[in-house]
């Protein structure tokens, strides 16, 4: 091989490892959470057009109503398959405990690599989908809402940030890394469309806000 195509070949390959590169600034880390990807933003929009405005009411909410952390597959609960199912390199016990890993938060781009620093966000809160109508299901309809592995809402975020949320909805919390908010609503309104939630005017305000820019 002639040295001019030998640096053209280097140069290629360096190009292509800056482009690899580049693309990883916009999308995080691989350990980037695995969660299932929601909804496109127009379809959201038509979603959320159809979603019931109703004004809140938590009256009788009780977190136990909400049967969470259920077994999925042998020893391993819902906690667990979503830590491994969104960390990188995750190792786990003969009890399915997570002894080491990567977890990268989307919320606020923190990693982290122990396990006991990262909760499972549940995207709607459970309060929020009691708020909304969950106070009327059975209890089974309320366990598969709050171990949901299948629609967007269980994520593994920063504990402190999953705590600061709390209950809150998009008209009162977002996520400080603006480059998840879009695929943070259309999740959000994805989910609450498949479960017949309703939703209250700030929220659905705040929605429509933000799906416009998606």
């Amino acid at each position: 091989m002639s040295k001019f195509y030998a640096r053209r070949r280097l140069s290629i390959v360096a190009a292509f490892t800056g482009l690899i590169a580049s693309v990883g600034l916009f999308n995080g880390p691989a350990a980037s959470a695995a969660l299932p990807t929601p909804v496109s933003a127009a379809t959201a929009r038509g979603y959320l057009a159809a979603l019931t405005v109703a004004t809140e009411n938590r009256t009788g909410y009780d977190r136990d109503l909400f049967p969470h952390w259920i077994t999925q597959s042998g020893s391993c609960n819902t906690r667990e398959t979503v830590l491994k199912r969104d960390g990188s390199g995750v190792v786990t016990d003969s009890a399915c405990a997570a002894t080491s890993g990567s977890w990268y938060s989307p919320y606020d781009g923190a990693t982290w690599s122990a396990a006991s620093d990262v909760d499972i966000d549940h995207l709607v809160p459970l309060a929020e989908a009691w708020d909304s109508g969950a106070g009327s299901w059975t209890t089974s309809r309320r366990q598969a809402f709050a171990n949901d592995l299948t629609r967007p809402q269980l994520l593994a975020v920063t504990d402190n940030v999953n705590q600061a949320k709390g209950d809150q909805d998009p008209a009162t919390w977002m996520p400080s890394r603006t480059a998840y908010r879009c695929t943070y609503v259309r999740a959000w309104v994805q989910v609450k469309y498949y479960y017949g939630l309703s939703v209250d005017s700030a929220e659905k305000s705040a929605l429509q806000n933000h799906l416009a820019s998606c």
